[in-house]
């Protein structure tokens, strides 16, 4: 049963940073600060970014179901 968590924690791992790499820059960051950042974002977020939204969230929440259950089945 570790085992498959474990297995779980990794793909959900891999697939958080690649989800977060997809999503578009929204600015603030240190670009903004020497110059960067002049972009402007023009009305709202697109269906694909939603569904990234979405997607980044679902695969979040697994991840920390694996972490709990993880750290539980260590404890016993």
């Amino acid at each position: 049963m570790e085992t498959l968590f474990t297995v779980i924690l990794i793909i959900a791992s891999l697939l958080m940073i690649l989800l977060v790499l997809l999503h578009k820059g929204r600015g603030g960051g240190l670009s903004d600060m020497f110059g960067g950042g002049v972009s402007s974002s023009l009305g709202g977020s697109s269906v694909a970014e939603r569904n990234l939204d979405r997607m980044t969230i679902g695969i979040g929440v697994i991840w920390f179901a694996c972490v709990i259950a993880l750290g539980l089945l260590k404890a016993y």
